[in-house]
């Protein structure tokens, strides 16, 4: 049976498709059109999972959409009355796109499949959704599970067991409140976009002191003993208005949220520190209420918050439970997924078989290019590339460019389903390089300079190098340096504060090596990547280091790439060194001018 499960409408829509429960394909809208977090129909991700199978629209027995949005209607009507008439405006924005589309989804999905599909459309709520694609393609038979995320139809928080082929949601706090929206108020308030700042948030954390954290837990959020939370709502503005955060918010912190366009202060990296530190305390909590309550050794998350890679971390070191397993699409994409496991496992009661690692398959469930394919391309663009047989010179020739300082462009094999670069759509760079991180962002991925990067390990080395004995394949759990790899600081460098921290060399691995020590560790094997595992062996053999920088394949505001001709144009545009593109290797200097790449980077450098 083919199953189409579909996240669409609200944030960072997506298709997935399931054949007998085996996970086929799997890809966001935003890679297809070119806008980040794209909430449209995601036509041309379904399309795409379609030819991945085989099959057309009208062979598939299924379509399962990841929410019910007549229950988030309700919510939305129950709110805006609630407050009324201060969240008049927004309810007058947000109800055109309701009544002419969100509440019509049988003829949106008809629309979208162009007509072809006649069959069944089932709908699971949206924390369903997430339970579903944290346990069904986890490597076990039993598990507690927890979800968080800012919201799905009421529910923001939800717990509850998978055994077999079945979940039960045993617990839940309801909105309006939210781990996952506290965190995005802060992300708000420290002047980032929400939904999609809340990573530099994290990132900014270190920087910082958690100074306000004892505000935050005394005024913003109770946490109780039965493992749920309550905010206090008079410090919030999103049940009503356009914005995230009160004036009474803003007065207990001292002032208004950051300008966009302005610097951080040292007053935003001691914010970011403390909402990063209650918020590992909130999930610690939380995990360890459902472990009390569940008895189990292995443990399932999923929810935009379980991105929070620094709390997964926690869990994993100080939390009760044995194992973890998180969901790479964490987020609402992932939701696409989950409903069409969901409809397999939940609603058909077919049998299930856990996998010894997983089901998720890497997570590389995106589209690939044929080598033929990558030349029509490349030559289209007039580009100049010397091609490779061979898996090992390939491999040898990306090793010998990055020793070199060279920063290289990764583009091969099937995308990535999520948000994390796993070594297919990635930017590589020499972990050892001091200077790697500085260049990665700014003159790369035009982004702040305190953005910390990924290191990618051989599978079964990162002991050497982390406080980390558990596989980490999805870059989800963050660990300490060890001890051993790490350089002391000279008497005027442990003086240094905020931004200022950025310029020390920390560990032998100084571009992967946040200030706090601390890195977002990707485990790398070799037979779920086998020519990432063979570049990452090859580096190693020159350098004696089994890690490599690896970050998105993008620019700052943009998605990842997905096309070979997205992937010159990124090398073409920025000031990357060298591009991979399957088996043709490219450099900047043999490169013919692309008509206006210089105006683009003096634009970037200039902001």
């Amino acid at each position: 049976m083919h199953l189409l499960g579909i996240s669409a409408f609200y944030h960072d829509s997506a298709a997935a498709l399931v054949r007998d429960g085996e996970i086929v394909a799997a890809a966001q809208e935003e890679r297809f059109t070119r806008k980040k977090h794209d909430e449209r129909f995601p036509e041309n991700a379904v399309r795409y999972c379609l030819e991945a199978a085989g099959i057309k629209a009208s062979n598939l027995d299924a379509v399962i959409f990841y929410e019910k949005p007549l229950l988030k209607f309700e919510r939305l009507l129950e709110t805006y009355l609630a407050f009324a008439p201060r969240g008049l405006f927004s309810f007058f924005r947000a109800m055109p796109q309701w009544l002419q589309q969100k509440l019509h989804l049988p003829r949106e999905i008809d629309k979208g499949l162009g007509g072809d599909y006649a069959g069944p459309i089932y709908f699971c709520t949206h924390h369903e959704s997430h339970a579903a694609s944290a346990f069904f393609p986890s490597p076990f038979d039993e598990a507690a599970i927890i979800t968080l995320d800012g919201v799905g139809e009421w529910t923001t928080t939800s717990w509850g067991v998978g055994r077999g082929n079945k979940i039960e949601l045993r617990g839940e706090v309801r909105f309006p409140h939210s781990l996952g929206l506290l965190y995005s108020a802060f992300t708000y308030y420290c002047g980032f976009r929400v939904n999609s700042g809340e990573y530099k948030v994290m990132g900014l954390a270190p920087y910082g002191e958690p100074r306000f954290a004892d505000l935050i837990r005394q005024h913003l959020i109770d946490l109780k003993d039965d493992g749920s939370f309550r905010l206090d709502m008079g410090y919030f503005n999103y049940c009503q208005g356009l914005t995230m955060t009160s004036d009474r918010f803003h007065r207990l912190f001292g002032g208004p949220p950051r300008h966009p366009d302005s610097a951080p202060t040292q007053r935003d990296m001691d914010l970011a520190a403390s909402i990063q530190l209650v918020t590992e305390e909130a999930m610690l909590h939380i995990a360890r209420h459902v472990h009390a309550k569940t008895g189990l050794k292995n443990l399932c998350l999923a929810g935009g918050v379980a991105l929070n890679c620094v709390g997964n971390g926690r869990i994993l070191r100080e939390g009760p439970f044995e194992n973890i397993w998180i969901q790479p699409a964490a987020g609402d994409a992932g939701g696409a997924l989950g409903a069409a496991l969901w409809c397999w496992y939940q609603h058909m009661g077919s049998s299930r078989t856990p996998q010894p690692r997983d089901s998720q398959h890497g997570s590389y469930l995106g589209p690939e290019y044929s080598p033929a394919q990558v030349r029509e391309e490349l030559d289209a663009a007039h580009a100049v590339y010397e091609t490779f047989e061979n898996t090992e010179q390939l491999a040898d020739a990306i090793a010998a460019e990055l020793v070199d300082g060279k920063i290289v462009g990764h583009f091969a094999g099937r995308a990535e389903f999520g948000p994390r670069a796993l070594g297919h759509r990635s930017l590589l760079g020499d972990p050892r390089n001091p200077e790697t991180q500085t260049r990665m962002n700014v003159a790369i991925k035009f982004r702040e300079s305190f953005r910390p990067f990924a290191p990618s390990v051989v599978e079964g080395k990162q002991s050497g190098y982390f406080d980390l004995t558990a596989e980490s394949p999805y870059m989800l759990l963050v660990a300490p340096v060890r001890e051993d790899k790490r350089c002391p600081l000279l008497p005027e460098e442990e003086k240094l504060t905020g931004l200022a921290k950025l310029k020390t060399v920390r560990s032998e691995l100084p571009a992967v090596t946040h200030v706090d020590y601390s890195a977002r560790v990707q485990t790398v094997s070799k037979d779920r990547s086998p020519r990432f595992h063979a570049i990452l062996e090859a580096f190693e053999k020159r350098t004696g280091r089994p890690v490599l920088v690896n970050t998105s394949f993008n620019v700052r505001g943009e998605p990842i790439v997905h096309s070979p001709s997205d992937a010159y144009r990124c090398f073409m545009f920025t000031d990357m060194d060298v591009l991979v593109v399957e088996n043709c290797l490219l450099r900047k200097p043999a490169q013919p001018p692309m008509p206006g790449a210089e105006e683009y980077r003096r634009q970037f450098r200039a902001d």
